[in-house]
């Protein structure tokens, strides 16, 4: 009775069901610590939050209609009257990042976060079951990472036709595989600990102790390769929009208007030179706020 009082818990209120050792006490106050003290991916969080700022309130921020054209501003430099000067059609360039902000994160969080759920649920079932279901994940798996990422989206879109809801499905595609490798690691570690064994033993059922016990381990490997792919994957979604494969080259995506503006690249670099800007410091500011989470959630995974 000693014995499994320990394990249980003295508020244990249903048969079978067992509390894991406490391991969240200060965690948070832990993980503010440790990511406070990290100068670059702080600042680069603070950016981040300023993206999202944008994307939300981006309509009331525009200085002018970013569809708009103006035939009499055509391929204007920056100036007062337009800070990133204009396009080919005399539309603002700064309207158009500002207003493209918030279809960059659509489609890159979007496509993030199917991978992760898909990813989670292959990668729980595959550690936790493991036999044939293991092995027809992890050769799947194995078959995705054999094609470059990029590669295979544009597989994926060319078959699947342009369009910016099938570069959220491919780009979605090639993240799923790192997803599910990494929490199958996970779950193969967490399915031999003593509180898992004894949720095992007291018959709880395996959908009870996988999202029960197994999961909860998981969450800041989940965290951690989530933040770190969206910077992909606005790299991905970009290319294939600046390929002609994504949005359309009327839209105020990133990447469309890269295409759309190298044609003008010897007399009218502005044009380039700001979407670019753009889409490099969103992918360094999520890639650092990736490596800042992963140093202080989980310290493992540091190389």
């Amino acid at each position: 009775m000693s014995d499994n009082s320990a394990v249980m818990g003295t508020n244990s209120p249903i048969p079978g069901e067992v509390i894991a050792p406490e391991k969240t006490k200060g965690r948070a106050g832990v993980f503010i610590r440790k990511f406070s003290k990290q100068k670059m991916p702080l600042l680069a969080a603070f950016f981040v939050i300023l993206l999202f700022l944008i994307a939300i309130f981006g309509p009331f921020l525009t200085p002018y209609n970013p569809d708009e054209p103006n035939y009499d501003a055509l391929m204007q430099g920056p100036s007062g009257a337009h800070w990133a000067g204009t396009d080919e059609y005399g539309r603002d360039i700064l309207s158009r990042l500002i207003d493209g902000t918030r279809l960059t994160l659509a489609v890159s969080l979007s496509s993030v976060l199917i991978a992760g759920v898909l990813g989670t649920i292959l990668g729980l079932v595959s550690g936790y079951y493991g036999g044939w279901l293991d092995r027809i994940i992890m050769r799947g798996s194995d078959v995705l990472f054999s094609f470059p990422d990029l590669l295979l989206a544009i597989g994926i879109v060319a078959i699947l036709g342009p369009g910016l809801s099938n570069v959220v499905i491919a780009v979605a595609v090639f993240g799923t595989p790192s997803f599910a490798r990494i929490i199958r690691s996970v779950t193969l570690s967490a399915k031999e600990t003593l509180f898992v064994e004894a949720a095992r033993s007291m018959g709880a059922k395996n959908r009870r102790i996988i999202w029960r016990h197994i999961f909860p381990e998981t969450v800041p490997s989940i965290i951690v390769n989530l933040s770190m792919k969206i910077g992909g994957a606005i790299l991905a979604a970009a290319s294939l929009s600046f390929l002609g494969m994504g949005a359309k080259p009327t839209e105020p995506d990133w990447g469309a208007m890269l295409s759309m503006g190298r044609d003008y690249l010897s007399i009218a670099p502005h044009i380039v030179y700001f979407p670019g800007l753009a889409i490099f410091l969103t992918v360094l500011a999520f890639n650092l706020v990736g490596d800042g989470l992963r140093d202080a959630l989980d310290p493992k995974m540091k190389n």
